[in-house]
């Protein structure tokens, strides 16, 4: 099928008036953080927006091109943060000089033997097995390798915490690290992708938001790999960092190399969406029944939108893990790495990939900005009633206005739903007649 339509009309062009006001809003926000907060900080507070909007511009594409619920973006997020420490620290000789990484290869040998095994035993009905015959067999084997290889990879890991802490690093570019862990994003997302993309949308919504879970339990958990709630610290950096140039310069040479990355991201993206591609897919979005009659694989089609948009989840969470310099896996939360980036994408527009910048900077901006302009406010206020009422002052400001973010963001939602439901900047619709 010839997914782009004879009866396209294509939309005349108009001068991008509502663009140019809310992102001039945003360099005046930007300019006001910058006058009040000093450079150095200001600049941190850029380059974490344009982590956040490589991770919203996954979020878009699968919510908006697909119309894909992801609730576990924290867990793509926390595989490129581990990817970005574990390609990227330095080698433990500690480990890698003893005999345990021959012990700890052996048993990832038995693990994928192990995996081989209880996959074959998923096709015995084609050698004349029974199904229910089948799956009793599939699942004994699976507990009972579960439980050999899980005792004998229990074994290896507390002899790696005991002698050496833990395995390490591989002491390789910083790039290496986030284009692989894009790459195991993607790859668990496909795992996500072939069980639930063919069944109703919450339930995708579940699977991601359980494995995102499973994710983070697993990475706290295992200390021997990633030093659990021991953080690991510092993470190198693609740039000379601040220990060479000063903090403000090596901020602006990291907000530079995200420029670049988000830059050509929204280049291929928006080449994607008005190729033939891009429009088949949102014909899926829009009308499946229709899709599927032409004769296009829609789980097909789905599960590619769902693994890029997992890949770029994985980048921008390796991108952010570099440049807060430690990988702390309890330090990933729903509300900071799930909610915010959906806040993002709903402020800006799903779908639009210029708003959803735009709504990541915004969002972004308001979150951090909300603490201290709720502290400024409280101690105006405790000051007035102290002078005028004898009012006895609060000691915990700093907890209270803390949580003024969670208010701030709840209030931002609410608003946007109710007065622009399609987002400020709404994905772009030609008309057809």
């Amino acid at each position: 099928m010839d997914t782009k339509r004879a009866d396209t009309v294509a939309a005349p062009g108009r001068f991008p008036l509502r663009e140019l006001l809310l992102f001039a809003a945003v360099l005046v926000a930007v300019l006001g953080v910058y006058a009040v907060m000093g450079p150095a900080y200001s600049t941190r507070m850029l380059v974490e927006a344009a982590c956040y909007a490589i991770l919203a511009l996954g979020l878009t594409i699968q919510w908006g091109y697909a119309g894909q619920f992801n609730a576990g973006v924290m867990g793509f997020v926390a595989l490129g943060g581990f990817c970005a420490m574990f390609f990227s620290i330095p080698v433990n000789e500690a480990f890698w000089g003893s005999e345990l990484p021959g012990e700890l290869g052996q048993v990832l040998l038995y693990m994928v033997a192990a995996a081989l095994v209880v996959f074959g035993a998923t096709r015995l009905d084609r050698l004349g097995v029974p199904k229910t015959l089948r799956t009793v067999i599939t699942v004994m084997l699976a507990v009972v390798l579960y439980l050999v290889v899980i005792n004998a990879l229990r074994g290896v890991t507390d002899q790696i915490e005991s002698r050496a802490g833990f395995i390490g690093g591989l002491g390789l570019p910083v790039g290496v690290g986030w284009i692989v862990g894009g790459v195991l994003a993607g790859g668990v997302g496909y795992f996500i992708g072939r069980v639930c993309l063919g069944l109703r949308s919450d339930y995708l919504a579940i699977a991601t938001l359980g494995i995102a879970e499973i994710i983070k339990a697993f990475l706290k958990n295992s200390d021997w790999l990633t030093r659990g709630t021991a953080t690991v610290s510092p993470l190198p950096w693609p740039v000379p960092g601040p220990a060479e140039v000063g903090f403000t310069l090596a901020r602006a040479l990291y907000l530079s190399v995200t420029a670049v990355m988000i830059a050509a991201i929204f280049f291929l993206l928006s080449r994607a969406y008005h190729a033939p591609w891009g429009r088949m897919i949102r014909a899926i979005r829009d009308n499946e029944i229709s899709a599927a009659a032409m004769g296009k694989d829609i789980n097909r089609r789905r599960l590619e939108i769902f693994v890029l948009g997992c890949i770029l989840m994985g980048i921008g969470g390796a991108v952010l893990a570099s440049f807060n310099s430690m990988f702390d896996p309890q330090g990933y939360l729903p509300l900071n790495h799930t909610f915010l980036v959906l806040v993002m994408v709903i402020l800006g527009g799903p779908g639009n990939n210029l708003g959803t910048i735009f709504g990541a900077v915004a969002v972004y901006i308001i979150w951090i900005m909300s603490e201290p302009l709720a502290l400024f406010l409280m101690e105006l206020a405790v000051a007035f009633g102290e002078g005028a009422f004898g009012w006895e002052a609060p000691t915990n400001l700093d907890s209270r206005a803390l949580q003024a973010r969670v208010f701030v963001i709840g209030l931002l939602i609410t608003l946007v739903l109710r007065y622009a439901p399609k987002g400020l900047l709404p994905e772009k619709v030609r008309h057809h007649g």
